[in-house]
């Protein structure tokens, strides 16, 4: 199953903040054995933003989408899953309960609004203030302000889709291959993918500049005795070639 990531808000297309969620979904994600398949950035335009989630739902992907589901009114990412979706919203009894439990006495309308979820989610719990995100099918809905979203995206990670962690079997590996030139390799690529299909091969180059040399990073990823099967016939072919290599730290 592929993991896609939708980043939200005119702030990070326009230059104001830096996006720095992607860097950190990877992370998570390596760190259980999975990777990211695709990313995708969107303004706070509701029109598009609907499109764009009509677009990823419609996909089967697994999906992790950051900001927009304040109550502010340029927050639409609620109000456009429901849309992809064609359910309509309301306010979620757990996250009800979590928000009345954070502010007691001070719970205004505007803070229950921020439990307002399409009709089928489920809550992602908010260790830092209590006012969830939610999934829907398999798109998950967290804040954009790193200090929320990032133990609940890794909440989401452990607790809705630990199913997908490989472990410790699924292991990359990877070499540089001094000199060489990927046009020159791709009959290799091609033959160790196909006799290793349980393992994903990657490749990236690097092009010589001043004080550096040309080279060809060659891996893979996947299942361990795939990759270790795969990486001894790599290295034993490059070596055949006449290719100088060593494996990659």
């Amino acid at each position: 199953m592929a993991i896609g990531a939708i980043i939200v808000g005119d702030e990070i297309l326009s230059g104001r903040r830096q996006d720095k969620h992607l860097s950190k979904l990877i992370e998570l994600l390596a760190a259980r054995g999975l990777r990211l398949a695709w990313a995708r950035y969107v303004g706070d335009d509701g029109e598009r933003l609907t499109r764009a989630l009509a677009d990823s739902l419609a996909s089967g992907d697994v999906v992790f989408s950051f900001g927009g589901i304040g109550a502010t009114p340029d927050d639409r990412t609620r109000q456009s899953a429901a849309a992809a979706l064609g359910v309509e919203l309301a306010l979620h009894p757990d996250a009800e309960r979590e928000i009345r439990a954070q502010f007691g006495d001070e719970v205004t309308p505007h803070r229950l609004q921020m439990g307002v979820f399409p009709v089928g989610s489920e809550i992602i719990p908010n260790p830092y203030n209590r006012i969830p995100g939610f999934s829907i099918g398999d798109h998950h809905f967290v804040p954009g302000f790193p200090v929320m979203a990032w133990p609940m995206a890794e909440w989401v990670l452990d607790h809705r889709l630990a199913h997908l962690h490989h472990g410790e079997d699924f292991v990359e590996e990877a070499i540089t291959v001094w000199e060489a030139m990927e046009g020159r390799l791709v009959d290799l690529m091609e033959s160790l993918s196909e006799a290793f299909p349980a393992a994903t091969l990657f490749s990236l180059p690097t092009f010589a500049e001043a004080g550096r040399r040309r080279s060809v990073e060659l891996g893979m990823k996947g299942p361990r005795a795939q990759v270790e099967a795969a990486m001894a016939h790599m290295r034993e072919e490059i070596e055949r070639r006449g290719y100088e290599w060593e494996d990659k730290r």
